[in-house]
């Protein structure tokens, strides 16, 4: 995998203006990275707990990513195994680091294991993950399980 510099978040009003752009539908584009991604999915655990994430992110993520010209279809756009799996990785992080601010704590899941762009492939093989199965519902990974996350 092409190694990548991690781009960190100053501070907590970058990471909110992530997840609030992501609900709006007004994130640009080029700022929806890998980093974007968790720093959403971070705060939409933090800080909005009346979401029920694992019923509405799906839609949230597709129409995002309708509204800024993209597809979700087979090869592109929303992957609910990503997306599940991810959301287990930042709870499990979360549950084994407390306090600081909202971006030292994303800072440091993206700077940590879990944070990383083939941890997922740590659990499961690229033709499981990169599956149209995979990516259009939820599959249980085939190299480790995931109460190793």
């Amino acid at each position: 995998m092409t190694k990548h510099p991690i781009r960190f978040f100053a501070d907590d009003v970058a990471v909110r203006a992530i997840a609030s752009g992501l609900l709006a539908g007004s994130l640009p584009r080029a700022e929806w990275t890998h980093e974007a991604h968790l720093a959403a999915c971070a705060c939409l655990i933090l800080e909005y707990p009346e979401l029920d994430l694992e019923r509405e992110l799906p839609g949230t993520i597709s129409r995002y990513n309708e509204a800024v010209g993209g597809v979700n279809d087979d090869t592109q756009g929303y992957h609910e195994t990503i997306t599940r799996f991810y959301l287990r990785a930042v709870r499990a992080h979360f549950a084994g680091c407390s306090g600081g601010t909202l971006a030292s704590r994303v800072n440091a899941l993206l700077a940590g294991e879990r944070g990383r762009r083939d941890y997922p492939l740590r659990f499961y093989s690229p033709d499981l993950l990169f599956s149209v199965e995979a990516r259009r519902g939820f599959v249980s990974p085939d190299l480790k399980p995931l109460s190793q996350i």
